[in-house]
């Protein structure tokens, strides 16, 4: 499974997992490990899409993580540096965005 390259990180109860949605307008990238992601400044949550299906949102990212992420070499890179912590995620339910 391509998702186990991120830390080990904590999952959020499915009673609260299942009242999120993805986030609007994610960004489609060319890359070995996701199809698409996506940022919500004011909530601190960076969404992740990996090719192999599911989509991750972490929560407490400042935007600039984002931005980093978008500017790295590559996300395999990315996900093995210093800065790339465990933080809080939930795995979505198969949804569609509002």
């Amino acid at each position: 499974m391509i998702s186990s390259l991120l830390p080990a990180i904590p999952v959020l109860g499915s009673e609260v997992a299942s009242e999120l949605r993805p986030l609007p307008h994610p960004l489609a990238v060319q890359s070995s490990l996701l199809t698409s992601v996506a940022s919500d400044r004011e909530r601190t949550i960076l969404q992740l899409e990996f090719g192999d299906g599911p989509v991750y949102q972490y929560f407490g990212v400042p935007v600039q993580s984002y931005h980093e992420l978008l500017r790295a070499a590559s996300d395999d890179a990315y996900f093995q540096s210093p800065h790339s912590k465990p933080i809080p995620l939930s795995v979505l339910p198969n949804a569609t965005p509002d």
